[in-house]
């Protein structure tokens, strides 16, 4: 398990720097949302390398703080939308298609890892798991985004992007904060 979450770990880092510089060049919601969403994800999955090797009791800890951690990017998400309704100019349609494509790649890559750790029982593993998830579901429709703002030049494909992508994340931390929940029961 601390191979594949590490693994998962070092991707979303390097992919983080590529997506925000590209957000903050084209101006992009969904691509800022999606960006602080990898820097979640690295967050994430060093929480969950690290967290292999504690106590149930501490662990359990650990699942509550990756909710909290899920929460970020939606937050981020919906702060980079509010500023796009006020600034509405769309992003480079064709900058944005390019970097989701590329961030599809890396978080399928992330889910295929990571799927070999998800059900094991743990909050955390289903956590980074979810992770791995939401973003490349976030990047499908990030290219559908793309490729509707190059036919209809408007900023709004951009930012509902950008909404789905924070209740998706608002959804997953209440799935691995209920998780933990039933973890700490069940002990």
């Amino acid at each position: 398990m601390r191979r594949a979450v590490l693994t998962a770990a070092l991707l979303n880092l390097a992919y983080f720097i590529v997506e925000f510089a590209a957000a903050l060049a084209l101006g992009s919601a969904a691509l800022f949302a999606d960006s602080v969403d990898f820097l979640e994800d690295t967050a994430i999955n060093l929480l969950v390398f690290f967290a292999a090797a504690w106590p149930l009791a501490r662990r359990q800890v650990a699942g509550r703080v990756l909710a909290g951690l899920i929460l970020v990017p939606a937050f981020a998400a919906l702060g980079m939308a509010v500023y796009k309704i006020v600034h509405p100019v769309p992003p480079s349609a064709e900058g944005l298609t390019l970097i989701a494509v590329g961030a599809f790649a890396v978080n399928l890559l992330c889910a295929a890892i990571l799927a070999q750790v998800r059900g094991t029982g743990e909050s955390l593993a289903t956590g980074a798991w979810l992770a791995a998830r939401n973003d490349a579901l976030g990047s499908i429709l990030i290219i559908a985004a793309g490729l509707l703002t190059f036919v209809y030049p408007t900023a709004w494909f951009d930012i509902i992007v950008g909404l789905i992508i924070a209740a998706v994340n608002f959804s997953a931390a209440k799935e691995v904060w209920e998780e933990a929940s039933a973890t700490e029961r069940l002990s």
